[in-house]
């Protein structure tokens, strides 16, 4: 291990993203790392079980050995191999999410030598991570724009803390990605959505999501028909929950939303209009991408081969952390440069990355 790339777990963001980055780029470029000082700030500093589900998929994928994989280990090794296709199953055994399972795992996917079935347990609409609606709705059209293929198959729904979702992905590999420029906003042409109930809770609080959220909206945007239907999810669910997600799309393919889940105590209106107040928040800035998208599009652009240009809001902690993790494991170079529009008070930046041009040699 004396190569090993050194990353420290507790710079900038100092949370799991640097796991899931520097982890993913490891299998894909084969360079060993050690991460230290794992999640070193947080309230339960070290592994939680979805960052140690998700490290032990990648080495999976990657035939790869890590060392110091334990929930609340601080310090981790992970030695990549040849990356395997075929079935890999990752469970949290928690509501750990799903969606930060396919964080990490998509990218190292793409570069094995044949299509790859991921099936991943645990959260589906979970807190502090994106939700499988936004991973559908708004990731996986971003990311196809660099060339990437995969299909997810939602089999069951699963909420805090019982989780017991599951996601059947699978993913085609690509001989390399190609870069992207997202510049131009367009219009905001269509908003639609869906707030949910599931297990024991009752119906109109969706329908109370729903119209909070329609109501806030239409108070910025009065020309569009907004369309947030209120569902009871039934057998495709476990355990109890409630949330909403709503989705923007604009004249030029940019897609942006706002979600929220409900919590004991809190009234569903009020849930409703947290998740209004997102979108309405991401479509003011006039970027392409909202303030989650942007850090997940980093490790494509630095695997990319060519320029890619995305305007974005302002650079969040997360997409400076990725871009840092990035640069240190692969050659991509990245550049934010920030706009001053005459024609409004909007500030956009552009993140333009000469990406890596890395190549699937098992294809």
């Amino acid at each position: 291990m004396e190569s090993a790339v050194q990353i420290d777990g507790s710079v900038m963001e100092g949370g799991g993203q640097i796991l899931r980055v520097s982890a993913a780029l490891s299998c894909i470029t084969g360079s060993a790392i050690k991460i230290s000082k794992i999640r070193a700030g947080r309230s339960t500093p070290g592994l939680r079980p979805q960052h140690l589900s998700g490290l032990q998929l990648v080495s999976d994928l990657c035939s790869g050995s890590l060392q110091g994989a334990a929930i609340g280990s601080t310090d981790v090794s992970l030695s990549p191999g040849k990356i395997r296709a075929g079935n890999h199953t990752a469970d949290t055994q928690t509501a750990g999410s799903v969606c930060l399972l396919l964080q990490v795992a998509l990218p190292c996917a793409l570069f094995a030598d044949s299509s790859s079935q991921l099936c991943l347990k645990g959260g589906t609409n979970a807190e502090m991570a994106p939700q499988i609606d936004y991973t559908l709705k708004v990731f996986k059209p971003v990311v196809e724009k660099f060339g990437v293929s995969f299909d997810c198959d939602l089999r069951m729904r699963g909420y805090y803390p019982k989780g017991g979702g599951e996601v059947l992905v699978t993913v085609t590999p690509v001989k390399e990605l190609q870069p992207v420029t997202m510049t131009e906003r367009g219009n905001i042409t269509k908003i639609y959505g869906r707030a949910f109930v599931a297990g024991v809770l009752p119906y109109k609080l969706a329908k109370d999501m729903s119209t909070a959220a329609v109501r806030t909206i239409r108070r910025e945007i009065k020309e569009l028909y907004i369309n947030i239907q209120a569902l009871q999810e039934k057998e495709m669910a476990c355990g109890s929950g409630n949330g909403i997600i709503i989705i923007a799309e604009s004249s030029t393919g940019c897609v942006f939303a706002g979600s929220a889940l409900g919590k004991k105590g809190v009234y569903a209106d009020k849930v409703g209009i947290e998740a209004a107040e997102m979108l309405l928040r991401n479509i003011r800035h006039n970027g392409c991408v909202d303030e989650f998208l942007q850090d997940q599009v980093i490790i494509y652009m630095a695997l990319a081969k060519g320029r890619s240009r995305i305007r974005t809001g302002a650079v969040t902690l997360h997409t400076q952390t990725a871009i840092h993790v990035a640069e240190q494991l692969t050659q991509a170079k990245f550049t934010i440069t920030k706009c001053e529009d005459e024609l409004s008070s909007n500030v956009t930046f552009i993140i333009e990355c000469e990406g890596s041009g890395a190549t699937n040699t098992h294809l």
